[in-house]
């Protein structure tokens, strides 16, 4: 199937610091790209993939699973390991459990995380259906564009299929079991009004994780799509001064004043 103008992954090699970006469950690159932009105008290496089962129809979604999209992240990661000697992983909502596996998964070969809106428990009964209800019903309501700026909108599948769904579910048992192995630092971002992923799940990670350098900030003016939301520039700023302390600019790069509100 081809792919929604704007669904294509990005990439940028800049300099010796990488940054790898995971989307969310029915999103696309387009979610993340002007985070991705952000950085690669910064200096950065950066990667963003378009994850399988995305970007096309609902239906393609509905035949992956939660194993098909961490391979996807995970040869991305090792790829940017290659050409760069620091690298950090960021993700939204179901990339962010993909950013948590990765840590957990490659350990000190991930320098620190930032995680927006992290998708790792279920928010309601509902999902306890789901294992029977995905053989009858398809696929239920989309869950993108949740985001409070009018003028913003996200690409994503305006359907959800429950198979996919029922992936995820399973994987947020291993993504729960991973936090305590987390140790590098971390910044997690929660929106105070969430209409796809409960902020309690951000509780959840906070009090789980093992790192010892976590920084949480509450979003007030943004729903779930951050990096599409009045709350962008913020994140972007924080998240490039966050790899900057951890992996400051080495001599004779020229860096760019992150700027912004």
């Amino acid at each position: 199937m081809p792919l929604m103008p704007g669904a294509e992954p990005y990439r940028h090699d800049g300099g010796p610091t990488g940054v790898l970006l995971c989307h969310g469950l029915t999103g696309s690159p387009q979610s993340l790209r002007p985070w991705a932009e952000y950085l690669a105008e910064r200096g950065l290496s950066v990667s963003l993939p378009l994850l399988p089962g995305h970007g096309t129809r609902w239906q393609d979604l509905g035949v992956t699973g939660w194993q098909d999209w961490y391979a996807e992240v995970d040869r991305e990661l090792r790829a940017l390991r290659e050409r760069c000697s620091r690298v950090f992983v960021f993700g939204l909502s179901m990339g962010g459990a993909l950013t948590i596996h990765l840590a957990a998964e490659h350990g000190p070969a991930i320098s620190g995380i930032v995680l927006v809106n992290p998708s790792v428990k279920a928010d309601g009964g509902r999902l306890r259906l789901v294992p029977v209800a995905r053989h009858f019903v398809p696929s239920v309501k989309g869950i993108a564009s949740d985001i409070a700026r009018e003028d913003s909108v996200e690409l994503g599948y305006d359907r959800t299929p429950l198979h996919a769904v029922h992936s995820l579910s399973r994987f947020w048992r291993i993504v729960q079991a991973d936090l305590p192995k987390v140790t590098q630092p971390v910044l997690l971002f929660n929106s105070r009004v969430d209409h796809v992923v409960h902020p309690a799940n951000g509780d959840l990670v906070e009090r789980r994780l093992g790192s010892t350098d976590l920084t949480r900030t509450i979003l007030e003016r943004s729903y779930h799509v951050v990096p599409l939301d009045h709350d962008a520039e913020r994140l972007f700023r924080s998240s490039y001064e966050f790899v900057r302390r951890l992996a400051p600019a080495p001599d004779g790069e020229v860096e760019v004043a992150s700027g912004g509100a």
